[in-house]
């Protein structure tokens, strides 16, 4: 299955390269054509969900008209486009150089939304979730920045139409940092680094309290303090999790 599936997936990241390429004589034609010829073509591209099509009509109108009557709605265009296309690095680059030329615009908010957007999509591996993998041990710092982005957008547009849908993002992006550092202390456990185990799981309960990884957490604490012969604070931390789950295996034994 795993062999099948990686085939495949090099298959369609091949196909999506040769769709993105284009011939000389699309290149011609493109810059033959007039500014509103070539964002009538870039929409209709987009509604049909031709991405890269879409892309390369709208990167000429941006090359070539950068003070055209479409110049910000490219740009947004833009955004999307590279979005679709799982183009996270030249998504991020006209995300930042609309915010930088545009931060009063009326639809900077959506701009927020998608550099969060775009962030999860850099924390995503190709076919984890069809393969059902958990890898909440890689490096968290895209998931940290996404949101990092939402929490800016529910600061300064609270009102925001996706304002909502941010905040669903930052209650997944929050439970995904907290098994991170799971993962990290359970590393610590196998290292017999107790300190730095219990340290670690002290930090999902200050700063994650609210996700499921904070049983975890207090069973990793209760071990850690344990081999450190630190009753007291092994006893504080069974009763916490008596006191919470009271259904644990450790409360049992």
């Amino acid at each position: 299955m795993y062999k099948f599936a990686k085939s495949t997936a090099i298959v369609l990241m091949s196909l999506a390269i040769a769709a993105c390429s284009s011939s000389p004589k699309e290149d011609l034609t493109l810059n033959k054509t007039s500014p509103e010829e070539l964002y009538s073509q870039a929409r209709t591209s987009m509604e049909l969900g031709n991405f890269s099509k879409a892309v390369r009509s709208l990167e000429a109108l941006d090359s070539r008209f950068p003070f055209g009557p479409h110049k910000t709605q490219v740009q947004l265009d833009l955004i999307y486009a590279y979005y679709k296309l799982n183009d996270p690095a030249s998504g991020l680059a006209n995300i930042d150089r609309f915010i930088r030329l545009n931060p009063t615009h009326k639809d900077i908010d959506y701009v927020y939304y998608m550099r969060g957007l775009v962030n999860m999509q850099i924390d995503d591996y190709l076919f984890h979730d069809m393969l059902n993998i958990d890898r909440s041990d890689r490096d968290p710092k895209p998931a940290q920045d996404a949101f990092k982005d939402f929490g800016r957008l529910l600061k300064l547009y609270p009102n925001s139409k996706y304002a909502a849908d941010a905040q669903q993002r930052m209650l997944y992006i929050k439970n995904r940092l907290a098994r991170y550092s799971i993962h990290v202390a359970q590393y610590y456990l196998k290292m017999n680094a107790w300190s730095a185990a219990a340290n670690r799981a002290q930090l999902v309960l200050e700063t994650y309290p609210d996700t499921p990884s904070t049983e975890r957490a207090l069973e990793i604490m209760a071990q850690a303090y344990g081999e450190l012969g630190q009753s007291t604070l092994k006893g504080n931390a069974l009763l916490v999790l008596q006191q919470n789950f009271p259904n644990n295996e450790l409360i049992a034994e």
